[in-house]
């Protein structure tokens, strides 16, 4: 039973701590929108889209209303548009075609990211997947709501070498492709290795093909939350601070289950999953770097970072996963630069380099997130930041990410204003080293001794 204190003690979260439901994301399959004529499968896209979640933001806004519980985002999320285009697509701007029907039903009802202008190309490219991957940088140009990802490893497959490469030119070129608004389209890229099928949050998220036809996925956060909890073991043991980590993420997820269950049942869509993530806003208190320098550091980047991030994450996710009916995602702490003030402060201030936050990934859900670096840096260098993240992935079985942006005309020491939830970030300097002959060599890194499980 709930009783009235913890009804307060939620409240109080709402109102003071930034508590939220980041995201409630609809995936909604494509697989029967199929069609070898572009004009008639462009419509069946837009159709099927605006039919499936025409309700999805009134929803969203009426349960935030009745229960008093922000619900910041309502998103989409699709089928990888590398398949569903394969038949009709045979040029880039086809599949741009497909961008801009996606961008067009996304305006329509509403929502604020259209997730899954997607290539999942870990063993090999198909050509339909390599001209959507050339068409990234028009698409992300002509769209506003258009989030796109690629998926180059996996820990079953290796990495895909030749995909590495490319993706490091695509990043440039979306860079440039969108230099008037300070390279921001490189904000709704993302590249994976190990990317999930149910991820709620952008600019990663795809409705994978194992699906249902449609989902509902709700993405929670809380670092505030979770920070204003520790101060109240603030010297105590690490057992001590690890119950607190864990109680109060169960509360958290709990508001996300109950925001999951009713969104699903009033749109009379299943239920997938909710993702365990803490992710920050620029918000002041809503923080994932404050948490760790409650934990004791003096500034994130000193040493312990990645330990105290480890502890974090794992008590996040056993502290969540007993809230939950079914958790998914990406689940655990985000730690975007630009979208997390303690965060920035602790680049400004040289405690955090692009190698500690690299080092940081080995233990986080995702991986290097919104980070601006300056916009001369090569292609080649990019396609080894990318190399050495899916490494990670690959090797430790979990999911990593780059979303790099090189803000073209910036470099090291200015600062990038993206503004709403994705912040303003400092251009960060970059190894300038070459990792030319590496990249070079293209094909594919083989998977590790221990993806062999049949």
């Amino acid at each position: 039973m709930i009783n009235i204190f913890e009804v307060n003690e939620t409240n109080k979260m709402i109102e003071q701590e930034n508590l939220d439901v980041r995201t409630i994301t609809m995936g909604i399959s494509l697989l029967d929108c199929i069609d070898s004529d572009l004009d008639i499968m462009n419509e069946k896209i837009y159709n099927k889209i605006t039919t499936k979640a025409k309700d999805l933001v009134a929803t969203g806004d009426k349960i935030a209303a009745e229960f008093g519980i922000p619900v910041v985002n309502k998103r989409v999320s699709v089928t990888p548009i590398a398949l569903i285009g394969g038949v009709a697509c045979h040029t880039t701007e086809d599949f741009v075609s497909i961008a801009k029907t996606l961008d067009r039903a996304a305006k329509t009802i509403g929502v604020n990211f259209i997730g899954g202008y997607s290539a999942l190309v870990c063993k090999g490219m198909t050509p339909a997947e390599e001209l959507l991957i050339r068409s990234i940088p028009q698409a992300l140009a002509v769209t506003e709501r258009v989030c796109s990802s690629v998926n180059v490893g996996s820990t079953k497959t290796g990495i895909n070498m030749d995909a590495v490469k490319l993706m490091g030119e695509i990043v440039l070129a979306t860079a440039e492709a969108s230099k008037e608004q300070d390279s921001l389209g490189c904000a709704k890229l993302v590249v994976f290795c190990n990317a999930p099928d149910d991820n709620p949050f952008m600019a990663g998220a795809f409705h994978g093909v194992t699906e249902a036809d449609c989902i509902i996925n709700v993405g929670v956060s809380g670092p505030g939350v979770v920070k204003t909890a520790l101060e109240s073991v603030r010297g105590a043991d690490f057992q001590t601070l690890c119950e607190m980590i864990k109680r109060t993420a169960f509360k958290v997820t709990r508001v996300g289950q109950l925001v999951a269950q009713e969104a699903s049942r009033r749109l009379n869509v299943p239920f997938g999953i909710v993702d365990l993530s803490l992710a920050p806003t620029p918000a002041i208190g809503d923080s994932v770097a404050e948490i760790l320098e409650e934990i004791g550091l003096e500034r994130v980047g000193a040493p312990g970072t990645t330990a105290a991030l480890a502890l974090l994450n794992d008590q996040v996710k056993k502290g969540g996963v007993m809230a939950a009916q079914a958790v998914g995602g990406l689940s655990g702490a985000f730690i975007p630069v630009s979208e997390d003030q303690g965060m920035i402060d602790s680049v400004n201030l040289g405690a955090l380099t692009l190698e500690k936050l690299e080092a940081m990934t080995c233990v986080c859900s995702v991986g290097l997130d919104m980070i601006a670096i300056p916009g001369d840096t090569k292609a080649s260098t990019i396609a080894g930041i990318i190399a050495d993240e899916s490494a990670i992935g690959m090797i430790n079985q979990k999911t990593t990410a780059v979303r790099v942006i090189p803000v073209i005309g910036k470099g090291v020491g200015e600062t990038v204003e993206f503004g709403g939830l994705l912040g303003y970030a400092p251009i960060m300097p970059v190894n300038q080293f070459s990792c030319d002959a590496f990249v070079e060599r293209g094909g594919r890194i083989p998977a590790p001794i221990h993806s062999f499980k049949n």
